[in-house]
C-alpha cells in the first residue's frame, strides 16, 4: 500500500496544516478507506477561525473533514457488510451503541459519540482513514462521490424537517440560505410541502435558494422591522407558516420563526449561535408553539442517500468550488469568504471513482 497519506491538520486557530500522518491499523469491525470527497462545513471554518464551535473545544492538533466519501481499500475480519473497492458515505457519528440513547435509536445523543472532526475526535480530510463499516453506506453506481459526501449535510436537512413534523400540504419558512438552509428546504419540497418561504441577508444565497426550488424568498436586513417581517412572511405565504425552521442561529431570526408561526405549529431550531438570546417566549407559550432542537441527524443516512439516488433530492447544484487536497488552505479561505455554497475537496482527482462524471 502507498505511504502517502498526506493529511490536513488544525494545530490552533488559523494553523490549518498539511503534513503526513500514519496510515491507520484497522480493526476488526473497521474498514480503511481511500478518501475521496470531503466537503467544507461552517462548523469547520469556526474551528477554523476560533478554535471552537459551540461547546466543543480545540485543544490539541485535530484532523479536519467530515462531510466525506471514499473507497474501501481494505475490510476488518468481521466485516459483512462491505468489500474491497466499494464506494461510500460516510455517516461521521460511531456511538457506543449501548447506552441508554443508542438502545433507544436517539444514537446522536450518544455521550461517548465519536464524531469526526469535533475535539477531540480527528475527522478525514486526509488520504486513508478508518471508520466503522456499519456506519458506511454503498453508493449506487449513479451516485457520485460528491453526492455521497453531501449527504452528511442533507441529513441535517432531513432531520430538521422529520423534528418539525413536515407533511404534505404543510407551509413551511426556513430562515437563512446558506448550505443547511438550502436542504432543509429540498428536504421539505421532497417531504410534500406545499409552500416554501426562505429568507435571507444575501440576494445571490436568495437567487441560487430561487433556482432549486423556492417559492418565495425574503430579503431582510438588519434595519428589517420585526413587525413588518412577520407581516411580510403572512403576505408572502397567504397565510401563517405550519412549521418554521430556523437554519441560522441568530436571535433576529429565531424571534422571527416564533412570532411568525402559526398557533399550534412547530419552530425548529438548527443553526448554533449564541448560547444565550432573548426570546418572545410567553406569546409563543400562549400560542402553542412547538420549539424544537436538533443536533446533528439519527437514523437519516440511509432515508438522505434513498432520495438522491431516487432522483427526489438533486444535490449536486450545491457544490460551486472544487479543489484538490493540496489547495485545502485554498479551499478553506473561499469556504470563510462564503462566496460560494458548498466548497469540494478533491482528495483523489475529480471523477476519478464516479462511473458517471459529476
Amino acid at each position: 500500500m502507498a505511504q502517502d497519506n498526506l493529511t490536513a491538520v488544525l494545530y490552533k486557530p488559523k494553523d490549518l496544516r498539511l503534513e503526513q500522518t500514519q496510515i491507520p491499523e484497522i480493526n476488526d469491525d473497521e474498514v480503511l478507506l481511500r478518501m475521496d470527497c470531503v466537503g467544507i462545513c461552517g462548523s469547520d471554518v469556526h474551528y477554523w477561525q476560533h478554535g471552537s464551535c459551540g461547546h466543543f473545544v480545540l485543544k490539541r492538533p485535530m484532523i479536519m473533514g467530515h462531510e466525506a466519501s471514499g473507497v474501501v481499500a481494505k475490510i476488518g475480519n468481521k466485516v459483512k457488510n462491505l468489500q474491497v473497492g466499494d464506494r461510500v458515505a460516510i455517516e461521521p457519528g460511531v456511538p457506543c451503541r449501548y447506552c441508554e440513547f443508542c438502545k433507544t435509536g436517539r444514537y446522536h445523543l450518544c455521550p461517548d459519540i465519536q464524531f469526526c472532526a469535533t475535539p477531540p475526535v480527528h475527522g478525514n480530510l486526509t488520504r486513508y482513514y478508518k471508520h466503522a463499516a456499519d456506519f458506511c453506506y454503498k453508493l449506487p453506481d449513479h451516485v457520485t462521490m460528491e453526492e455521497g459526501a453531501l449527504l452528511e449535510p442533507l441529513s441535517v436537512g432531513i432531520h430538521a424537517c422529520r423534528r418539525g413534523g413536515v407533511t404534505a400540504g404543510d407551509v413551511v419558512l426556513v430562515l437563512g440560505a446558506g448550505p443547511i438552509g438550502l436542504v432543509t428546504m429540498l428536504a421539505a419540497k421532497a417531504m410534500g410541502a406545499s409552500k416554501i418561504l426562505i429568507t435571507d441577508i444575501l440576494e445571490s444565497r436568495l437567487q441560487f435558494a430561487k433556482k432549486l426550488g423556492a417559492d418565495f424568498t425574503l430579503l431582510v436586513s438588519k434595519e428589517s422591522s420585526e413587525a413588518d417581517l412577520v407581516m411580510r412572511v403572512h403576505e408572502l405565504l397567504g397565510g401563517h407558516p405550519d412549521i418554521s425552521i430556523d437554519a441560522s442561529g441568530v436571535q433576529s431570526t429565531v424571534r422571527l420563526s416564533l412570532l411568525a408561526t402559526k398557533s399550534g405549529g412547530a419552530v425548529v431550531l438548527v443553526g448554533m449561535g449564541n448560547p444565550e438570546v432573548t426570546l418572545p417566549l410567553a406569546g409563543a407559550m400562549a400560542r402553542e408553539v412547538d420549539i424544537r432542537g436538533i443536533f446533528r441527524y439519527v437514523n437519516e443516512y440511509p432515508i438522505a442517500l434513498a432520495m438522491v439516488s431516487s432522483g427526489q433530492i438533486n444535490v449536486k447544484p450545491l457544490v460551486t468550488h472544487h479543489f484538490s487536497l493540496e489547495q485545502t488552505l485554498e479551499a478553506y479561505e473561499v469556504a470563510r469568504q462564503g462566496t460560494g455554497i458548498k466548497v469540494m475537496i478533491h482528495v483523489e482527482p475529480k471523477d476519478m471513482n464516479n462511473p458517471r462524471k459529476f
